[in-house]
């Protein structure tokens, strides 16, 4: 039995806890030990080959002893450290946190649409490695990128695509650069191997993820936030930037807007988290491809100072990070969504997304890092 916190602290909550004490499903997932891992071996080329670990049980037994205090309910006082530090921060904020291993979850503006930008991402990772495991594609499947590719932003694989002419990488470390490196060519030529945006879409559907859209592909969302229609010239030296620049201060703002009001790429906190949650639970993928996904979310190296940040030592943290076009000091999206390991196996997810904020980044990551820090503290009360 799952039951949901939302909005300001109720009252009732302890007393509807001790009435859903005796209702635990057999089929629940407690936590259990983790086998080491082996390393990564690095190939030629800087290619990164992450070696599949045991299977991700999807359900375990029920354990003979009883149940930690925070399987069925939140720990008491985490629902209200998580308002206030959502009701104390300016602007559009989202938070929401869902045990793994148990049946509870909370979250503060949950459900409403906030901006992903590169945290979808992982939708497409998912969606490719789905295909994966239905025989549609391989993991050293070869995918030529050349400069017709070339997309905006934040894009190394780009040097070296106007340096060599045209790049081919395999499938494996094309998630592994578009995943850690947050890197949109990367992201984008998986996204148009597997099919596009309508593939994304058609995974998200299928395995009925609930409030996350997939936008038009990293070109059209960020031409149209923006206010421009794409043009492929757009992908060369700083020629996007220089577009944009040109258009009326009034155009930008109308086009920032409408897609802070509606973005396409729209995805609530709470879906983000139990979409999380099935991840590590291994109900999306194979075991095989669960593993290799959440071993390369571990490797992120983009937001060290968000969400990680907060955690204490002895956590484990792998991650998604998003972040748009910034406008008179507002960005238009900036995220951290990711699965907190406690020492003891125990995971929670995390999401923490601001849609239009004025406070400054460093404020930003404080709030994120006071997130997780608060999931740490209040961890097996």
């Amino acid at each position: 039995m799952k039951f949901r916190l939302s909005g300001k602290p109720l009252l009732a909550v302890s007393m509807s806890a001790a009435v859903l004490a005796g209702c635990v499903s057999s089929a629940a997932i407690v936590p259990q030990p983790r086998a080491q891992q082996p390393a990564a071996v690095r190939g030629p080329a800087g290619a990164v080959t992450v070696p599949i670990g045991q299977p991700v049980r999807s359900q375990m037994p029920r354990p003979a002893g009883p149940l930690d205090p925070g399987f069925r309910r939140a720990p008491a006082g985490l629902n209200d450290r998580i308002y206030e530090l959502w009701r104390a921060f300016p602007g559009k904020t989202g938070i929401a946190v869902q045990r793994i291993d148990g049946e509870w979850s909370l979250s503060q503006r949950g459900a409403e649409l906030f901006p992903q930008q590169s945290v979808s991402k992982l939708w497409v990772a998912l969606t490719v490695l789905d295909a994966v495991d239905q025989g549609r594609l391989t993991m050293d499947q070869r995918v030529r990128i050349g400069p017709e590719d070339l997309v905006v932003f934040h894009q190394p694989l780009a040097a070296r695509v106007r340096a060599e002419g045209s790049v081919t990488m395999s499938v494996r470390d094309l998630i592994e650069t578009a995943i850690t490196h947050s890197d949109n060519l990367a992201n984008d030529s998986l996204l148009r191997t597997v099919g596009g945006p309508n593939a994304v879409r058609a995974f998200i559907a299928k395995k009925d993820l609930g409030s996350i859209r997939f936008g038009p592909g990293e070109r059209l969302l960020q031409a149209g936030t923006a206010g421009l229609a794409w043009q492929q010239s757009y992908s060369v030296g700083r020629n996007f930037e220089t577009a944009r620049a040109a258009l009326p201060a009034a155009a930008r703002q109308t086009a920032m807007n409408n897609y802070l009001a509606n973005p396409v790429d729209g995805a609530s906190p709470a879906a983000i988290a139990s979409a999380l949650t099935r991840l590590a639970r291994g109900t999306l993928l194979s075991p095989e491809s669960t593993e290799y996904l959440q071993g390369v979310m571990s490797r992120t190296k983009s937001g060290p100072r968000r969400l990680k940040a907060g955690l204490p030592p002895g956590w484990q943290f792998m991650h998604k990070t998003g972040t748009g076009q910034n406008l008179g000091g507002m960005t238009a999206g900036y995220n951290d969504i990711g699965i907190a390991t406690a020492p003891d196996g125990t995971r929670y997810a995390i999401v923490v997304m601001m849609g239009s904020t004025t406070s400054g980044i460093p404020a930003r990551m404080a709030l994120m890092q006071s997130v997780s820090s608060a999931v740490a503290e209040y961890h097996g009360r």
